[in-house]
Formats: structure tokens, sequence, C-alpha cells
């Protein structure tokens, strides 16, 4: 099998692609021929030496890597419903850059039939969080307004569309002219450009008494301003902090971290209670933890899969060899829609 390792935290070049023996799956184990890998901005941080979870949970040396999708070429004792070649999306806690991947029965999903393979590695990341901080989270209701940040990324993307299915009022925001077109093409009624409009004034103009959601993974740069303008009960949802972090391969700078941790917003319960507003936040991490939790959104976002009531946003690829070209494209702001590493 061949798999990227990194060996310790750092630039671009730390991303090793290695041989290693195939792994063979245990009882309740799948071993899955990997076709597709999403790439997502935890795995930016991960090679960075940034991610808390990467170093309390795996450590160093690592691969990389949440999902995956492919073909079931051996099972473990006990797997008795995925016969060799189904095709399969498979959740993972690290290590999904490998052309060979073993997960938990319980972590492993059927492939819908209209998702193809080589765009399908790049789903369950960018869904389930959204699916956590939208639904499960926020709890968003039908005619509620909702602001999302990054509208034509990969999980702003999604969020877009699982907002518009339930029925929410949605504006986006975007960094640049060229992702407009996408957000809007994804189901948001209106899109801010921020490159070239007053992101607040404009937010402002769209929902005079604020949003009763508003999804933030910017950090400093825009998470007080979310939080400003939230609606009685509004809930600010936080799920990263892009706008602290080293961007194209950078350096980690300790004391920009140091100022950007000084700034970022603390939020008082007793000020939160009197203005009537809510933060949350959480790490996709730990999904892998919640069992029941992971199946339930799972089954919730294939089924809506089938039914076509969301799709996948455009996919760009790379070899896995080139893991490190995907990691830089990613850094870089520029693109749409979602990566994908083929094996």
């Amino acid at each position: 099998m061949k798999k990227i390792v990194i060996h310790r935290p750092g630039g671009y070049a730390r991303l090793v692609l290695e041989s290693h023996p195939d792994p063979l799956p245990g009882p309740a184990e799948v071993l899955i021929r990997v076709r597709s890998i999403g790439v997502n901005y935890a795995d930016c941080i991960v090679r960075m030496g940034l991610y808390a979870s990467a170093r309390e949970l795996a450590g160093y040396p690592i691969t990389p890597g949440f999902e995956v999708a492919g073909e079931v070429t051996a099972t473990g004792e006990g797997v008795v419903d995925l016969p060799l070649g189904t095709p399969v999306l498979g959740v993972t806690l690290f290590g999904g850059y490998t052309s060979h991947l073993v997960a938990p029965r319980e972590q492993v999903f059927r492939l819908p039939d209209r998702l193809p393979l080589e765009q399908a590695g790049g789903f369950p990341t960018i869904f389930l969080t959204a699916w956590t901080g939208l639904i499960h989270l926020a709890g968003a209701r039908p005619g509620e307004q909702v602001l999302v940040h990054s509208a034509a990324g990969g999980v702003g993307g999604a969020l877009v569309q699982l907002a518009r299915l339930k029925g929410c009022r949605v504006v986006g925001v975007v960094g640049s002219a060229h992702k407009v077109e996408t957000a809007l093409g994804l189901g948001a009624e209106a899109v801010i450009d921020r490159s070239s409009t007053d992101l607040w004034r404009e937010a402002e103009r769209l929902a005079p008494t604020g949003y009763d959601i508003v999804l933030d993974a910017n950090g400093v740069q825009t998470l007080m301003q979310s939080y400003r303008h939230l609606a009685p009960l509004g809930r600010l949802v936080v799920y990263g902090f892009a706008s602290m972090l080293p961007r194209s391969g950078q350096r980690r700078n300790w004391l920009k971290l140091a100022w950007h941790w000084w700034r970022t917003p603390r939020f008082d319960p007793l000020r939160m209670t009197n203005a009537n507003r809510s933060v949350l936040a959480f790490n996709l991490s730990y999904m892998t933890s919640r069992t029941a939790l992971l199946r339930e959104a799972m089954g919730q976002l294939l089924g809506w899969l089938e039914e076509g009531r969301v799709r996948m946003p455009a996919v760009t690829t790379y070899p896995l060899a080139e893991a490190a070209r995907a990691q830089r494209a990613l850094e870089s702001a520029q693109t749409v829609g979602k990566l994908v590493l083929m094996p």
C-alpha cells in the first residue's frame, strides 16, 4: 500500500509518500481499496502541528485524512453485510491519505448509486460538519435567517444546501467575485462578496433584524461581528479559526498566533443571557466516538443525496502523490468546492 506520512510537523515537504505492507482487517473491521480521499483544511492544520486532537488522539508520525471512498476488499470476523467489491464511504479518525484503509464496520457506509467514486471521498466530512453545526447543534427551523461564511467552499456549500433543505433563508458570504455564482447555484438567496462590498453593512441590509443562525469558521476576523449580528435567540456556530492559522505553507508564527488568541472574543454567559444570544462550537474529530450520532447523520445525509435533495459541490482531483499541491491550493483560499486525492 501507499500512504502519506507526516513524521513531524512543518511545511509541504513533510507530506511524504511511503510504501507499507497492506493492512488486514480485524474483527468487525473492513478493508477498503481507496479510490478517492477528501482534502480538508483540518489536514493542513495536522501537517502544521496545530491540530490539538491530532496530538491528543494519534500523535506523530501521522497519516492525515478523515474520509475515503472505495471498494470493500476484505472483511473481518462478524462483518457479513458488505460483500467484497461493495462501493463504500469510510469515515476515519486520521489515516485517510492512503491506498488501503482498515476502518470499523460502524464507520463504513454503502455508497449511493448517484455518487461517483471519484467524488465520493469528499462527501462525508463537509456534510457531517454542516449537519452537526446547523441541524444537531443550532436546530435550524423553517423560515429562519441564516448567514453562511465561506459559502462557496466545501463546508460552506454543504451548509447552504442543508439550510435551504430546512426551509431557511440563506445569505452567503464569499471572498472573491468568481465564487458568487457558485454560492447562488447551491441555493443562497443572496451572496455578499466581501472583497468588493462592506460585509456587515450589506448583511444588515439583507436582514435588518439580525440572523437566527450564523455559521463561522473564520475566527477573530469575523467572530465578534457575527455574534453582534444575531437576532434575539440567535445562535453563532463556530467550527474553525482559519484567519489565525498560517496560509500557503507559511511557518508557524507563534507571535501571530498569540496575537490572534489575545484578540479572540470571550463570551460572558451573563452578557449572553441578557443579549438573548448563544454561542455553540464543535470539533468533528470526536464524531467517531459517537457511533449512534454518526450513523444518524450519515443515514439522513445519504438519504437526502439519494433523493436528489443535496448534491456534491464541484470536485477538483489530484494524485495522492501530489497531496502537497492539493493542500497548497486549499490554503490559497482561491478554490471552489471540494478537493479530492486519487490513489
